[in-house]
């Protein structure tokens, strides 16, 4: 059986990446095939000629299914600002059925275990009309919600849980995510989580700058999607 999610975090840089990442490397070991999309990324630098995202790469990297950079991430904006902004200085419009068919086409290539990584939050603009979170509610997928730990995560982590459940969408559960410099009252703010989301909480993630330190965490992570 497939097993699919939507990765969103609370706000840029909440460690959605870094997630979604340990978790393509973990299905990896578990013996599936890894599939990881970024469809859209903010922030590029120019690589033999073309633009490349560095969030992409790494989740590029870390899928077992090869794919080729555009399916991974098939739109990819150089200014690393809100992506409806980057793509108007760029003369673009970027569509949610775009994005979707992009999506779509990707996932026909046989997987097992896939990840469709945001961009930002929940509510990030597409264009005038529309926003990455109805990427979201076309694909349907459980979400993933990476939470940020640092202070003001409350009410962002509050705030995004009801929009993901207003979108009609449901929660796989939620990853407290541990910054450089630990929040203080850092294990009283995980208990209240805790006591106001129905989700479950799927780990609590140590600041670690080595990948291997974090293996075993993201193999009981994937056990427990």
């Amino acid at each position: 059986m497939k097993k699919r999610f939507f990765v969103t975090g609370t706000n840029t840089d909440a460690g959605k990446t870094y997630v979604t990442v340990g978790l393509l490397k973990a299905a990896q070991r578990a013996g599936l095939r890894s599939l990881g999309l970024k469809p859209i990324a903010a922030g590029a630098q120019w690589i033999d000629g073309k633009l490349r995202n560095d969030d992409a790469l790494r989740i590029q990297a870390a899928s077992s299914v090869i794919l080729p950079y555009e399916q991974v991430n098939p739109v990819v904006l150089e200014e690393a600002i809100a992506p409806h902004i980057a793509a108007a200085h760029e003369g673009r419009l970027i569509t949610a059925s775009r994005l979707q068919g992009f999506i779509q086409g990707a996932l026909l290539s046989p997987n097992d275990f896939a990840l469709v990584e945001g961009a930002g939050g929940w509510r990030v603009p597409l264009n005038d009309r529309e926003m990455l979170s109805d990427i979201a509610k076309s694909l349907n997928f459980p979400i993933i919600l990476v939470i940020d730990m640092r202070l003001g995560c409350l009410n962002h982590a509050i705030l995004t849980a009801e929009a993901i459940a207003a979108d009609g969408l449901s929660i796989a559960g939620w990853i407290a995510n541990t910054g450089q410099d630990k929040m203080p009252c850092f294990d009283e703010n995980v208990a209240t989580l805790s006591s106001m989301f129905l989700a479950p909480l799927l780990a609590v993630l140590p600041w670690s700058s080595d990948e291997k330190d974090a293996e075993p965490l993201f193999d009981a992570l994937f056990k427990a999607l």
